[in-house]
């Protein structure tokens, strides 16, 4: 279990603004809204570049960040919250839309390549490691020739719609075992 004396820095990757809102690139963002109303919390603009939540979740204390910058400049308000809050890079939690996973798919891991995420690759380069947690959600791949490039910029399709809720609300689980009982005990709850 986590240290009682630890922050869990919980980063919510996305695009801001409304013509994102409902793209599949901004999964994080959502599974952040989410756990922020747990926490009893609004998000409100942070020096780091971010929109912060502090709270806590399953009692843990937590901060919840969304970048305010684009996906593929993440790195910088990540570094910047981490700096701020004293939090290592090996205990930050990004949680981000994975390609490669059917949809709805949870997968939590530490560290590993960025998969062509340009969101991840500047994070991985602005904390200067790759060994930081991801919590992979599965948008699946896009459909014929499409490129992955414009399929996670489109919104979730009206069938996926019906199920997000039940999937984002699962993420947020897994979120809040990470959390509170660590990586391990999580992934032997969540795969």
């Amino acid at each position: 279990m986590p240290d009682s004396d630890s922050i869990a820095l919980i980063i919510g990757l996305g695009n801001p603004g409304p013509r994102y809102e409902g793209n599949r690139h901004n999964i994080g963002f959502l599974v952040a809204d989410e756990l922020a109303d747990r926490a009893g919390g609004r998000f409100k603009a942070h020096k780091s570049g971010a929109e912060v939540v502090e709270g806590r979740l399953a009692g843990t204390r937590s901060v919840l960040v969304k970048p305010r910058s684009f996906m593929n400049l993440s790195g910088s308000p990540v570094a910047g919250a981490a700096k701020f809050f004293k939090v290592a890079p090996e205990s930050v939690i990004v949680i981000h839309d994975e390609l490669d996973l059917p949809f709805g798919t949870v997968r939590l891991k530490r560290g590993g390549g960025e998969n062509g995420h340009n969101g991840l690759r500047s994070i991985s380069k602005s904390l200067g490691t790759r060994d930081y947690v991801r919590v992979r959600f599965g948008v699946d791949r896009p459909p014929g020739r499409m490129d992955p490039a414009d399929y996670v910029l489109k919104d979730f399709s009206t069938v996926e719609r019906k199920e997000l809720e039940f999937f984002i609300d699962r993420c947020a689980d897994a979120v809040e075992a990470l959390a509170t009982e660590g990586l391990e005990a999580a992934q032997n709850r969540f795969h």
